[in-house]
């Protein structure tokens, strides 16, 4: 028995063409003549790959049963990266092509959301901000604070963002996760 596609929204998880998918983006649409349907972005979680589909009620999509578990970031090791399990201390790893968005936010000990399907690690959840120190960018100057102009600054992931120009080397700023932008001083 599949889910009505009216009840489909981002960030479910479905099982589409016997392949697990999260929704990445859907746009539900009902024309004058039959029947509803939504535009789907549809991410596999385990190959990274994405792709665009039309869902009708037809389909008969399945909700996936995701479970979500408390991890902490330890090393990486080639292109493997390994997770604790914050319960059974148990050592999990994930391939670097399954979490390609996530591996710029990883830093030591980095305490994180893992997303399990049938006792699966498939995936992480990092938090919508993030407070990181900047390793490098060019000296601030006094008075800086008043214009819009920005620099790029390097972040202790490696990760490089465009900040204001009143943010020195070693401060701390809260950084959007999702847009990869500047947010404000920490």
């Amino acid at each position: 028995m599949g889910i009505p596609i009216g009840s489909i929204k981002p960030s479910n998880t479905i099982i589409y063409n016997n392949d697990l998918y999260t929704i990445v983006d859907c746009e539900h649409a009902k024309l004058g003549r039959g029947s509803a349907f939504c535009r789907v972005k549809l991410r596999n979680p385990k190959t990274g790959q994405t792709l665009s589909a039309t869902l009708r009620d037809s389909d008969n999509i399945e909700m996936a049963f995701i479970e979500k578990k408390k991890l902490q970031y330890t090393y990486k090791d080639n292109d493997f990266y390994h997770f604790m399990d914050m319960e059974t201390f148990e050592d999990l790893i994930l391939n670097k092509s399954s979490i390609e968005e996530t591996i710029p936010w990883l830093t030591d000990n980095l305490e994180l959301v893992g997303i399990f399907y049938e006792d699966t690690l498939i995936n992480l959840e990092i938090a919508p901000t993030m407070v990181l120190s900047i390793v490098e960018t060019e000296p601030g100057i006094k008075g800086d604070s008043v214009k819009n102009n920005t620099k790029p600054a390097t972040l202790e992931t490696g990760l490089v963002i465009q900040v204001p120009l009143f943010i020195n080397q070693d401060d701390s700023v809260k950084v959007d996760t999702k847009t990869k932008s500047y947010m404000e001083r920490a």
